[in-house]
C-alpha cells in the first residue's frame, strides 16, 4: 500500500499523512523535509540557495539524521526550501531517496508536491489535499505562534502565496493534481473530518487494486 499525498503548503497534508501512516502501520516520509534540509545545509555553509551545483552537492550528501534538526520547521526554512526545490538537479538527486522509501516492504505514506505525479506515479492511492490560501495562512500563523515565532498574519499569507506561485510555475515537477488523484478540500474540515474522508478513499481504492 503506497499512499501518495500532494498539496500546497499548510493544506493539512502532513498532519493527515502522519495519521494515515499510524492508522495503517506504514512508514511516513515528509518529503518537504528533504528540501528544507538541503536548504539548511547551504545556509550553514554560507552558499547561495540558487546555486545549482552547490545545491546538488548538498542534496547528494544528505543524511537521514539531518532530518531531525529542529531548525527545519522554522518559517524561513519553508521559503528557502521552495527556492532549492525549483532546481532540477536537486529534485533529481532526491528522487531515488524518495522512491527507495516508497519501495519499503508493505508500503509507505509520502507527502509532498510531486508524489503522485513524479515520485510514485503508479501509487494505488493518490490524494491531493488543498484549502483556501487564507485558511492555510491562518493555520500556519497559529502553528508559528505556538512555537514562539512572532510573525504577522499578513506576512504568513504573503509567504504562502509566493510559495504557491513558485511551486506551480517551476519547470521541474510543478505542483499539480495527478489525473487519478482524489481532491480533498480541507478549508472547512477539521483534522478528524479530513481523516475520515481520506480513509474512505484509501479503503475504496485498495479494494479495487
Amino acid at each position: 500500500m503506497v499512499i501518495a499525498i500532494d498539496g500546497p503548503a499548510a493544506s493539512g497534508k502532513g498532519t493527515l499523512a502522519r495519521r494515515l501512516a499510524l492508522h495503517y502501520g506504514l512508514p511516513h516520509l515528509d518529503t518537504g523535509l528533504l528540501y528544507r534540509a538541503v536548504a539548511l545545509a547551504l545556509l550553514d555553509a554560507d552558499r547561495d540557495l540558487a546555486d545549482p551545483a552547490a545545491a546538488e552537492d548538498a542534496a547528494r550528501s544528505l543524511r537521514a539524521e539531518s532530518l531531525g534538526d529542529t531548525r527545519l520547521r522554522e518559517r524561513a526554512m519553508g521559503e528557502a526550501a521552495s527556492v532549492v526545490s525549483a532546481l532540477p538537479a536537486v529534485r533529481a538527486a532526491l528522487l531515488d531517496w524518495q522512491r527507495r522509501f516508497a519501495g519499503a516492504e508493505g508500503g509507505a505514506v509520502l507527502d509532498g508536491r510531486d508524489i503522485g505525479t513524479v515520485v510514485c506515479p503508479d501509487a494505488p492511492v493518490k490524494l491531493f489535499i488543498t484549502a483556501a490560501p487564507e485558511e492555510r495562512a491562518r493555520r500556519r500563523h497559529r502553528e508559528l505562534g505556538g512555537r514562539g515565532e512572532a510573525v504577522a498574519y499578513e506576512a504568513v499569507l504573503a509567504d504562502i502565496q509566493r510559495r504557491d506561485a513558485r511551486d506551480k510555475d517551476r519547470a521541474a515537477a510543478p505542483l499539480r493534481i495527478a489525473e487519478d488523484a482524489v481532491v480533498i478540500d480541507t478549508t472547512d474540515l477539521d483534522a478528524e473530518a479530513a481523516f475520515r474522508a481520506a480513509t474512505a478513499v484509501v479503503e475504496a481504492r485498495w479494494r479495487r487494486s
